[in-house]
């Protein structure tokens, strides 16, 4: 059924507007706002098929690159680092003895046609042939700027004007009422002021037959898929603008229509026809079901090769390393709670080292404590949990000394005719001059992202719930004793923490300081939405400290001895440097006992900053550890380091468990270690709150860098270095490209794309009731999106999880070397960098390398 362009076609046969819109917006990238930068799997939409189905899936649909390059997976076997044991094992399981031969030909010899065909993008391609004519020159950048001042939270000089009814009746307005028009043609500007004309009107008239409407709206929105993904996700999600836009899908397809037909009809004149005219062109289902190619079983079994490689000697690492005995019946000097961030892993390891009768724990860096916080006068509230929480508390903050401080030149003032040529001129050579100051002395600004400036370290918090009327917004300020207790006791016997406490306890949190870094959102904690978890350490310490708080938990089992007390903490994982809150309220005692510690944490930050320093090119690793810490703080605030630090990058492993478990372990700051004792709870009532988040947040952030490594051009966001930002809401390559979705190139740069092992120390019967009590949770896991082990702590054996159930598991690797001081390990970093095929700066260590 084909119509000419001036006919109605408002109920085409076999096209629902609605279903369509849905199902785009499944497809399209969920990623929010910059502000609130929050790691997901980048294919969602394919989480319910299998791991490797799902990948293959969504290349052929969509051109994904979904692993590494054949020869990347042939040099790094021809290195050892893919092992020809591993290998070998993975053919005969898959291939059978009698076809091992040729598969591995096929693997390690044979040549493959490695280009992508998607099967999106093909109908809408076909104008450009057919009538001379590329839409995307002609209509994306008028499309984004628009969107970009329409959607724009603070960057524009003049807003767009907001009225009811959303981005269309805003646009219709400003068509009625300005001397300009946003098209150069008649029709198209009447289309556009007939409210009455309906998406399935204007694809009519571009498209013609309703058969292809759902194909072309997929060509047409995913040839600009950062742009169409924010859209969709701010119209589910109008709440992380802090500047209210309101704006659908259907506004933003329409408009573009309307732009597509002006374009054409502006080239060709009235007399064009709908792309459907042409008898050539046949409808066919993009999303049909593909069939797997002998290219895709190379790859997979290249994939799993890569990644058990990797797991065996992490493994054996964990078989042959012997655990602590139990605690000792001595309480240990102090124990300090962290972020299961793997970054702090090693933190954790030097603290250790350094402070040989310490102890650390691990916990999600919210600290179990969900709330919504307003900074001294701050307009808006910060959301301080992970993002699938919807907190119904308030913490706000008064009694700050810190003064914000404010740069001369960054005001509105300079884009003012007489006020901007004047500071032109009496700034102008001043802000030159400084830029070279910057440039061989960088120091923290107002122009950079402080992880410190979060919260004043004296400020009052409004942490204590007096009356339950005391409510703003809906949200209840503070929060009761009673409500307090259950947040202390959930996350201590989540971790195991139910006896032998220390007399001080650090609850450590991280956040992240950079300059000229969109991204810092994604370096923050992503337990906490993208931001700093200072306030949520020192809460947490507040509420553990409580006297009333105390009387309920011992009255529970939980007795913490009155001297024992908590201080909050931060931790810059950019620039390892730390700052500690509630120090006001220590004990005298407690006090001499904080200065001995800092000692410690500040000897275990150098050390980390010396262990960090070997992936900086700019750094000399042979320095003094204080002294490479020293430069690691400039490197965070110099505005020409496009790398201040590489995030979550090598991020591999996450650890449930016992610390006796992994603490001998050298894990290279490849795992999230979060804390758990088996002990405490032998029937896995806890587990299953341990769990749950581990696949959104852990698994999310793994699957974001290894999409974003294997297709850094469609699943990530590009080299930063030519990035703008637009609106405040993302980045774009120059001045009117779609907005990139996923990470840069200097955040993921140095990663092993290899999915998130996840190693729960308990029976593997209590971790498979764990894991099928939830089927969010289980999808994670039956689909293979992370891969899981279930470690028995009084057998020694290692379990895999596969096809639904636990099967024994013995490592082939190599009996573990050992290190025996730093040094011995820098040099064996330095020896392994000349081999390196990846684009990394630095290559990994073997991450089963035991500590002495």
């Amino acid at each position: 059924m084909q119509k000419g362009p001036n006919e109605e076609l408002d109920s085409p046969i076999g096209f629902i507007a609605a279903d369509c819109l849905e199902k785009l917006m499944h497809f399209l990238p969920s990623q929010t706002p910059l502000k609130d930068f929050i790691h997901h799997n980048s294919l969602h939409a394919f989480q319910d098929r299998k791991f490797f189905d799902a990948i293959f899936e969504a290349s052929k649909i969509f051109g994904y690159q979904v692993t590494l390059e054949l020869k990347d997976f042939r040099g790094l076997h021809a290195m050892g680092r893919i092992k020809a044991s591993v290998l070998d094992r993975l053919i005969l399981q898959k291939k059978g003895d009698a076809n091992a031969a040729k598969w591995r030909h096929r693997l390690l010899e044979a040549a493959f046609d490695e280009t992508k065909q998607p099967r999106v993008g093909r109908l809408r391609s076909l104008w450009k042939p057919r009538l001379g004519i590329d839409l995307d020159n002609a209509v994306h950048p008028l499309l984004f700027r628009v969107m970009g001042h329409y959607l724009d939270q603070g960057i524009s000089l003049w807003g767009f004007p907001q009225v009811a009814g959303g981005c269309l009746a805003s646009i219709r307005v400003l068509e009625r009422e300005s001397f300009a028009s946003f098209f150069s043609t008649q029709r198209a500007k009447q289309l556009l002021l007939d409210e009455s004309c309906t998406l399935e009107h204007l694809l009519g008239i571009v498209v013609g037959d309703p058969a292809l409407f759902e194909q072309y709206l997929f060509d047409q929105q995913f040839a600009h898929r950062g742009w169409s993904g924010m859209v969709a996700t701010l119209e589910t999600h109008p709440e992380t603008l802090l500047s209210p836009r309101e704006i659908t899908l259907q506004d933003f397809i329409q408009l573009e229509l309307l732009l597509e037909i002006d374009a054409i009809e502006g080239k060709l004149g009235s007399g064009w026809q709908p792309l459907a005219v042409d008898p050539m062109i046949s409808t066919f289902d993009i999303f049909a079901p593909t069939e797997k190619t002998e290219l895709d079983e190379v790859f997979e079994i290249w994939q799993e090769a890569f990644e058990w490689s990797y797991y065996d000697e992490v493994l054996a690492g964990l078989l042959s390393a012997e655990p602590e005995s139990g605690k000792s019946v001595k309480a240990p000097t102090f124990q300090a709670i962290f972020c299961i961030d793997e970054r702090e892993c090693s933190f954790r390891r030097h603290l250790e080292g350094v402070a040989p009768h310490c102890e650390t724990w691990g916990s999600p860096g919210f600290f179990g404590v969900e709330f919504y916080y307003q900074q001294a006068h701050a307009q808006f509230y910060d959301k301080l949990c992970p993002a699938p929480v919807t907190p119904k508390y308030l913490i706000k903050e008064s009694d700050s000394a810190t003064s914000h401080s404010k740069e001369a030149l960054y005001t509105n003032n300079t884009s003012k005719l007489f006020w901007g040529s004047l500071l032109t001129f009496s700034l102008g050579l001043w802000a030159s001059v400084k830029m070279l100051l910057l440039m061989f002395r960088p120091k923290m600004s107002p122009a950079i992202s402080n992880a410190f400036a979060h919260m004043d370290e004296r400020s009052t918090l409004s942490i204590e719930n007096r009356s339950r009327e005391d409510m703003e917004n809906g949200l209840q300020i503070g929060f009761t004793i009673e409500e307090m207790a259950v947040r202390v006791e959930g996350l201590l016997r989540s971790i195991g923490m139910v006896s032998q406490f220390a007399q001080l306890i650090y609850v450590v949190a991280h956040g992240s300081s950079s300059a000229n870094n969109p991204h810092h959102g994604a370096h923050d904690c992503g337990a906490c939405s993208g931001r700093p978890g200072a306030v949520n350490a020192k809460v947490f310490a507040f509420m553990a400290n409580h006297p009333r708080v105390r009387k309920i938990l011992a009255d529970r089992g939980i007795e913490i001895p009155a001297k024992t007390q908590f201080l909050g903490a931060l931790h810059d994982t950019a620039s390892d440097q730390i700052a500690y809150y509630l120090t006001e309220s220590l004990s005298p005692v407690n006090e001499v006992a904080h200065a001995a510690h800092k000692a410690a944490f500040d000897n275990a930050l150098n050390l980390n900053a010396k262990e960090r320093s070997r992936r900086f090119a700019s750094i000399d690793t042979g320095q003094s550890p204080q002294k490479v810490r020293r430069a690691i703080l400039k490197r965070s605030v110099s505005m020409f380091e496009p790398r201040p630090e590489l995030g979550h990058g090598t991020n591999t492993l996450c650890f449930v468990g016992r610390r006796e478990l992994t603490k001998q372990l050298f894990l290279d700051r490849r795992a999230f270690l979060n804390s758990y004792d088996y002990r405490t709870d032998p029937e896995g009532k806890l587990l299953a709150g341990v769990m749950r988040p581990l696949g959104p947040v852990c698994g999310g952030i793994n699957l974001e860098y290894y999409f974003s490594r294997v297709d850094n051009h469609k699943l990530g966001a590009g080299t930063k270095l030519p990035h703008n930002v637009m609106g405040l809401i993302g980045v774009v390559n120059s001045c009117d490209g779609d907005l990139r979705p996923g990470l840069p190139l200097q955040m993921i740069e140095v990663h092993d794309p290899v999915r998130l092992l996840i190693v729960v120390e308990h029976f593997p019967e209590v971790v498979l009731r764990t894991v099928q009590s939830s089927p969010e949770m289980y999808q994670w896991f039956i689909n293979e999106w992370v891969n899981l082990v279930a470690f028995d702590p009084l057998n020694k054996t290692l379990h895999r999880f596969n096809a639904g159930k636990f099967v024994d598991y013995m490592p082939q690797a190599a009996s573990p070397s050992t290190i025996t001081d730093f040094e011995s390990y820098l040099e064996s970093a330095k020896e392994m960098e000349s081999n390196h095929i990846l684009d990394a700066t630095k290559e990994n260590l073997p991450v089963h390398l035991i500590r002495s």
